[in-house]
């Protein structure tokens, strides 16, 4: 993440729409379109961002800005890129699984 970005729990909108360019509309369409975006609602109805909020968003903003890829070509990567490191997750769990049972041995 952006070292210039605070580091607190939530970003209200206004402060997303800052650190990132992007116009609130733009930020309400994409979690329509998103479904990892996720901010929470205060008791006032405000949208709050959590840092992984933030991440996607600034990944989106990439791969729609830089990159060039449709939004749903950007759904695709987003679900792959998930994908991929679920595997990559469960096959660390099973490593460390495999180490524990050695390390008994």
């Amino acid at each position: 993440m952006n070292k210039d970005i605070p580091d607190r729990v939530f970003y209200r909108i206004k402060e997303v729409c800052n650190l990132t360019g992007l116009k609130p509309h733009v930020l309400r369409y994409w979690e329509q379109e998103f479904k990892d975006i996720k901010p929470v609602k205060s008791p006032t109805g405000q949208r709050l961002y959590k840092k992984k909020d933030l991440d996607i968003i600034f990944t989106i903003k990439k791969l729609l800005h830089e990159k060039r890829f449709t939004i749903d070509g950007a759904k695709q990567y987003l679900a792959n890129h998930k994908r991929i490191l679920n595997e990559i997750r469960e096959d660390l769990t099973e490593i460390v699984e495999i180490l524990k049972k050695e390390e008994k041995k």
